[in-house]
């Protein structure tokens, strides 16, 4: 089953797990999955049926452009990345 690596602002959902191993053949089921265990979590991470645009996907170290209709393995490593903000350049 695929990994799922939670980051440390859903963590809260998921009682401080990091990582989860979840069924699904794409990244739609595996967050059906996600929320099935820890309820709460799709809310955080899909909004009209879409990614929200502040997540980055990375699935086995790239970014996906499919988004959640990305296909994932048994061995896939699944990484929600929250937009990082805030902050200036100096120079």
């Amino acid at each position: 089953m695929p990994i799922v690596w939670i980051p440390a602002l859903l963590r809260d959902l998921s009682g401080g797990t990091a990582q989860v191993h979840l069924p699904g053949a794409n990244v739609r089921e595996v967050i059906e999955a996600l929320e099935q265990r820890y309820p709460g979590m799709k809310a955080r991470l899909v909004e009209n049926d879409q990614l929200r645009p502040n997540i980055t996907l990375v699935v086995n170290g790239a970014a996906s452009q499919k988004r959640l209709r990305e296909r994932v393995a048994p061995d896939s490593e699944i990484h929600f990345l929250p937009a990082i903000s805030g902050g200036a350049l100096i120079g």
